[in-house]
């Protein structure tokens, strides 16, 4: 294997399986202003993007009768009321044990607002594996560019691989200069990584028995 130093992680849709929450509360915005609601994960898979004022405008929303800014707290407020239906992953715990094992140092990097993301965390008793938990200051879906440029001035000599699940965290592993690993079983469909730079799997045991065999 690499002798990667660092392992840093996104989190929705990598560590938590909050698809179906995700496009529930989307649902349930676009059903409250009669636009089509999105079917079912296959196509919501298809649909989701960066950056998510454009998702949005793609659904159909009217940022004249509702700006995005309103939108995406409304959402946040669906979402964080049924967060207890998301689960982990069912092999993220023997994948931070794996990377524990090899002495590979965790971080988190997400384009979620921090303090939720702290929280989550917590609740999902998995805050203290991590040596560092990022997440933007606010709750509109920004880009994480800016946290990766900060975490690589500050650690410009590590040796990184980054997991992740949408086409937004293989440009956010250019910026680490890290190898990228797509778990694809996240917020967006395999199809959506033609042209990226990255190596796509199935699920978190396939990225481990492909590093266990690098």
């Amino acid at each position: 294997m690499n002798s990667y130093t660092y392992c840093i992680w996104d989190f929705n849709g990598t560590i938590l399986d909050d698809v179906e929450l995700g496009m529930n509360s989307v649902n349930s915005l676009l059903e409250e202003r009669g636009l089509p609601v999105i079917k079912d994960r296959e196509e919501y898979r298809k649909r989701f993007d960066f950056p998510i004022i454009d998702y949005y405008r793609d659904l159909g929303f009217d940022f004249r009768k509702d700006p995005y800014e309103y939108l995406a707290e409304l959402w946040v407020d669906l979402y964080m009321k049924d967060l207890h239906t998301a689960k982990l992953y069912p092999d993220v715990i023997r994948t931070l044990d794996f990377f524990e094992g090899i002495g590979v140092k965790q971080s988190i990097l997400s384009a979620s607002e921090r303090n939720m993301l702290v929280r989550q965390l917590e609740g999902l008793g998995i805050a203290g594996r991590f040596e560092e938990i990022m997440g933007i200051d606010n709750i509109y879906g920004d880009s994480k560019l800016d946290l990766a440029r900060s975490w690589k001035e500050r650690h410009p000599n590590e040796r990184v691989l980054f997991i992740g699940d949408t086409t937004h965290d293989c440009q956010t592993a250019q910026i680490l200069g890290a190898d990228c690993f797509i778990v694809c079983a996240g917020h967006q469909c395999k199809e959506k990584f033609n042209g990226c730079k990255a190596k796509i799997l199935g699920s978190l045991d396939e990225l481990v028995s492909f590093l266990k065999g690098a």
